[in-house]
């Protein structure tokens, strides 16, 4: 295989890995006016990501700084037409983060309400945005011959791009709320169990709308093949979540999340950046690569940092695998 479409499918990997891992910690941030009917209540559900929220961020930035070394055509048109958009995502996450320092340094409730409703924004702008940024990549755009965007923000408001959108909102927003009945125990866990039963037969509806779209719109056979293989992963989650085995549902969740990039990822094949307005101006996976010896090299350096950080990160969900309790929160507010 050549390299750079073996950098192609990393840089799949890599979101893959983005979406999965953050996805969960937008669709929590997103639960808190459901599942948070007091202080303490939103205090347990931002305990279950507190420590790990940040180091799930930094998979974006390895996936950019990738994306940035491997395919320098694909970063400059995306970045420079999806400007706007990605800076309302960067915007959110800093609000998102300050939120989650912040909201625990004054005991007054305004004070605390104010950051909350500033972490449930910081989170559903960016599982929404995500979705409408990819859907637009794969629908293709309008490029000019020097491959960059003449289209305005508002032509990526389509129909195509806002399902892409919603999809994704509402599989982070089930993925979280999963992983809450995950990490937590006594009647917000059975809450957030209920709560997952209900948002995923919705989830369920329009995902399966989304990928079917892909597939008949922009798909090959690999990528019918992913598209089915999420909807049976996601169904297999909701059914999960009904017997109450969240370990099951949240592996499943996952699985689906990750189908489902890799189906956006199969349908762009062997294209990066598809022009809607003239194929000739389509940046492909050979016009928009960088040299093979800078792929080399990031090459060998993956294959050096990626077994540490995998082992870092997976051992850090090992140490606080724990669940997440009101009692807990309140002894240690005593």
């Amino acid at each position: 295989m050549e390299l750079n479409i073996l950098w192609f499918w990393i840089i799949a990997a890599m979101f893959i890995g983005y979406f999965v891992l953050d996805g969960f910690d937008f669709g929590v941030g997103m639960s808190l006016p459901f599942l948070g009917r007091d202080d303490t209540d939103r205090r347990v559900l931002i305990n279950t990501i507190g420590p790990v929220w940040d180091l799930n961020e930094t998979w974006v930035i390895v996936a950019g700084a990738s994306l940035f070394a491997a395919f320098p055509e694909w970063y400059a048109t995306m970045f420079s037409g999806f400007y706007l958009a990605l800076l309302l995502i960067l915007l959110a996450l800093i609000v998102r983060g300050v939120s989650f320092e912040y909201r625990h340094q004054r005991p007054e409730s305004e004070w605390k309400k104010w950051f909350d409703g500033m972490i449930v924004v910081g989170s559903a702008v960016p599982a929404l945005l995500w979705g409408v940024a990819f859907a637009n990549v794969v629908q293709g755009v309008r490029l000019d011959a020097a491959h960059n965007y003449i289209g305005s923000f508002f032509d990526l408001l389509n129909p195509y791009a806002l399902l892409g959108g919603v999809t994704t909102l509402l599989l982070f927003f089930t993925h979280g709320i999963v992983f809450v009945s995950l990490k937590t125990e006594g009647d917000i866990r059975e809450r957030a169990r209920k709560l997952a039963v209900r948002s995923g037969l919705i989830t369920i509806v329009v995902a399966a709308s989304f990928l079917l779209w892909t597939v008949l719109a922009f798909g090959s056979l690999f990528t019918a093949v992913f598209a089915a293989l999420a909807a049976v992963a996601l169904i297999g989650s909701f059914l999960m979540n009904l017997r109450g085995s969240e370990g099951w549902a949240f592996t499943l969740m996952a699985v689906t999340i990750g189908l489902a990039v890799l189906t956006l990822f199969a349908s762009l094949f062997p294209d990066v950046m598809p022009a809607s307005n003239d194929p000739a101006n389509s940046l492909t996976i050979a016009n928009a690569s960088s040299t093979p010896y800078t792929l080399q090299v990031m090459s060998w350096t993956a294959l050096i940092a990626a077994p540490v950080i995998f082992l870092y990160q997976g051992w850090t969900y090992w140490v606080l695998r724990k669940r997440v309790s009101r009692g807990t929160i309140e002894a240690a507010t005593h």
